[in-house]
């Protein structure tokens, strides 16, 4: 099939995670199947069913490192986090200020929840100190697009610039959206991914409430095991990934590396329940065959699926079952399939971030990591595909996509695309 006649791609990458700093460093540990999931250490568990998360504060992050005490004040630490990981990106495209146009140039960015940590230690402060107490910063650190306007100021972005926010499919739109600002002609350069901060006591009681999370404790690095006929919820994860998105065009003019197209995007809601997916499976197979379409690529072409793979029992199966509404049943057999949040827990709003960093790595390096702690397929749910268990699957990937399915009924798939 012909292609968009402009292509976008990625040209830097960055992130901030539970198993570490460094995207290319992450995508390793992922492959030699290391676990960011361990027990809760900032905070006392002790009447908490969960007590586990893959944290990233007090763990890689200390603000300290990075930021000077006006500063941390300035920027809740969600959004500390994402831009650390944009600045990574930054430098890893190359892009100097010489190379491109600001007003062409954008920010979108996704976040789940996003400046959370500043609104719980400002009711604190509320009813410790009084009104009057209360840091004149509360309002911009909790503003979720405090995160894409201070990657905009840091860099100087002058383009499109706002936040997406769609629960567990945040960064997904928002990568989905800065594709289509370049294939649309009205921006060269466009920084997008995502960041989130939600292993705190508040958060985790709440997804604990609606029995979201795995309480396997005693085990805290297979706690997260999707498409496994014993898991019993996701782990909660922190952490942010930013990607440069440009042009192909403007990319080879400044003699720029790519790691990979973006070729497709698709998006569908439920219109369901607001936490439970739709159990026909019919919305997000319609997801990821809008963004085959918008790819122009075929479902057979497809040579690997990063699932949405929560570990939650319903998520898994629909996901699953999604894959070869879309794919068609013997092309789904034949697609490998794997769960980065087996590894890295949940990220929320800045998962479909970190998985669409992996997936560039992926299409690099010509390897799918495994997913981790599967040891028993659900087969009587139907979990039936080829999960890549326990060993990473070497091949020369040209087709790669990418589920997220978020609370609300948000579907969104997103088509990578080996470049060349």
């Amino acid at each position: 099939m012909t292609q968009h006649p402009r292509k976008v791609v990625i040209t830097g990458i960055g992130a901030l995670t539970p198993l570490g700093a460094g995207a290319k460093s992450v995508f390793d540990k992922l492959l030699a199947g290391e676990s960011g999931v361990r027990s809760i250490q900032r905070w006392d568990t002790e009447l908490y069913p969960t007590k586990i998360a893959a944290e990233v504060r007090g763990v890689h992050y200390l603000p300290e490192d990075h930021y000077s005490k006006q500063e941390m004040r300035r920027m809740d630490p969600f959004t500390q986090i994402g831009l650390l990981a944009a600045r990574e990106a930054f430098r890893d495209s190359g892009l100097t200020e010489e190379q491109f146009d600001s007003t062409r140039a954008g920010s979108i960015l996704g976040t789940g929840i996003g400046g959370i940590q500043t609104i719980l230690d400002g009711q604190v402060v509320l009813e410790s100190k009084g009104p009057r107490r209360v840091t004149p910063f509360f309002i911009p650190n909790t503003m979720a697009n405090s995160l894409p306007a201070n990657i905009a100021i840091e860099f100087g972005l002058q383009g499109p610039c706002f936040l997406t926010s769609s629960a567990c499919a945040s960064s997904g739109h928002a990568i989905g959206m800065a594709m289509r600002e370049i294939r649309s002609g009205n921006c060269d350069v466009v920084v997008t991914g995502g960041a989130e901060t939600t292993t705190n006591p508040l958060c985790i009681s709440g997804f604990s409430s609606i029995k979201a999370l795995s309480t396997r404790n005693d085990d805290p690095t297979a706690a997260s095991r999707p498409f496994d006929r014993d898991r019993d919820g996701f782990v909660m994860a922190e952490g942010a990934a930013v990607l440069v998105l440009e042009s192909e065009e403007h990319a080879l003019a400044r003699g720029a590396k790519i790691y990979c197209e973006v070729a497709g995007f698709g998006q569908t809601d439920d219109a369901g329940h607001i936490t439970a997916p739709d159990k026909s499976g019919n919305r997000p197979a319609e997801a990821l065959r809008l963004a085959l379409k918008d790819a122009r690529v075929l479902p057979e072409e497809v040579d690997y699926v990063n699932a949405h793979g929560t570990s939650t029992m319903l998520n898994d199966m629909i996901e699953t079952l999604a894959i070869k509404l879309a794919l068609g049943e013997d092309a789904a057999k034949k697609t490998c399939v794997s769960s980065s949040k087996s590894m890295l827990g949940h990220l929320v709003g800045a998962a479909s971030a970190i998985e669409a960093v992996v997936c560039a790595l992926t299409l690099q390096n010509g390897v799918a990591h495994a997913t981790a702690n599967l040891e028993n397929p659900d087969l009587e749910n139907g979990c039936d595909l080829d999960y890549i268990p326990s060993q990473p699957r070497e091949k020369d990937f040209r087709v790669v996509i990418s589920n997220s399915l978020g609370f609300g009924g948000h579907n969104v798939c997103l088509v990578f695309r080996k470049n060349g």
